[in-house]
């Protein structure tokens, strides 16, 4: 039975692809920072599965700890990853970057061919984005590694415990009738549901045919941050004014969101990356990987209730 290395298992994503990889018959060393970490996440693959997962702990930041978690494995699928930091980019930099090419050191140090990497839609590699280029930068050590890589690239992800999208609805609790939106609203996402992305990370890992390919990976919609803060309205069946706010000033507001360490939509970081597109092709995944991902419409309903109480459920979706 093929054992993989899953790092950020105990995140958003993670627990997804550790249970889709369970489904499909692997052994998953799970990569986490911390024994109550994997306590946790062992516990949400339920007791039948627990033997199957082997909590193996570190910090993908921290060189000295990925040797000893690259014993006896068969692949890596490379989650961990940051999407703000309140260090000008100091943090992406070394998590997203950095942690990224001491992954690679290590496999290749090990022996361990194969691996998938989750990148990010519609980045590039410019120091003005500090997201952006931490991710982009990934990417090309990636390519270059000489390993059998496959990257994946999501636009935004929605589910239960989602980033994203809990933001704005937080922003809709605290808001006195008005939510502000970048802008005119009209920066371009393709949603996908982050249960299509574990499914398409378990696909692509046991396909050798993705080998040496990079997938852009949305749902069956392109959607306007407009549209998106809408949905998350009709979701939470409440009624707000969507209210245009200059760029400039939702700046002032995210940079003092930052000062504080207040959670906010957007980072300043990631308005300066509003000027590209987070869309790809629309026919990818039924073409490459044989299913129809979701629609985002009518599927926010989770929103109605804070993150923390949010459902998740143990067995991945088909």
């Amino acid at each position: 039975m093929p054992t993989i290395l899953v790092t950020g298992a105990n995140g958003f994503v993670g627990r997804r692809v550790v249970s889709r990889l369970l489904d499909e018959g692997f052994r998953v060393a799970a990569f986490v920072r911390d024994a109550e970490a994997g306590a946790e996440l062992r516990m949400r693959t339920g007791a039948d599965r627990a033997d199957a997962v082997e909590v193996r702990l570190g910090d993908i930041s921290t060189f000295d700890t990925l040797p000893p978690a690259m014993a006896d494995l068969d692949a890596v699928i490379h989650l961990a990853a940051i999407p703000r930091d309140w260090r000008n980019g100091a943090d992406l930099r070394l998590v997203n970057t950095e942690g990224t090419r001491a992954l690679i050191v290590a496999m290749r140090a090990a022996g361990v061919q194969r691996l998938v990497h989750m990148g990010a839609l519609g980045v590039e590699d410019d120091p003005a984005l500090h997201y952006a280029s931490s991710k982009a930068k990934a990417e090309t050590l990636v390519r270059e590694s000489g390993l059998d890589w496959t990257i994946l690239k999501p636009s935004l992800q929605f589910g239960p415990g989602d980033g994203f999208f809990n933001i704005i609805a937080d922003l809709v609790r605290w808001s006195p009738g008005l939510v502000p939106v970048p802008g005119r609203g009209d920066a371009r996402f393709q949603p996908i549901h982050v249960d299509d992305v574990a499914r398409i990370a378990v696909a692509a890992l046991a396909d050798p045919t993705t080998i040496g390919e990079s997938f852009e990976l949305g749902g069956p919609r392109i959607w306007t941050y407009r549209e998106i803060t809408g949905e998350v309205l009709r979701a939470m069946d409440t009624r707000r004014v969507i209210v245009p706010m200059p760029v400039p000033l939702i700046r002032l507001v995210a940079a003092s969101a930052e000062f504080l360490h207040l959670p906010f939509p957007v980072a300043t970081d990631q308005l300066r990356q509003l000027r590209l597109d987070n869309v790809g092709p629309l026919g990818t995944i039924p073409a490459r990987f044989g299913f129809e991902p979701r629609d985002m419409a009518g599927q926010l309903g989770y929103l109605r209730q804070r993150t923390r109480k949010q459902g998740e459920p143990t067995r991945s979706a088909a």
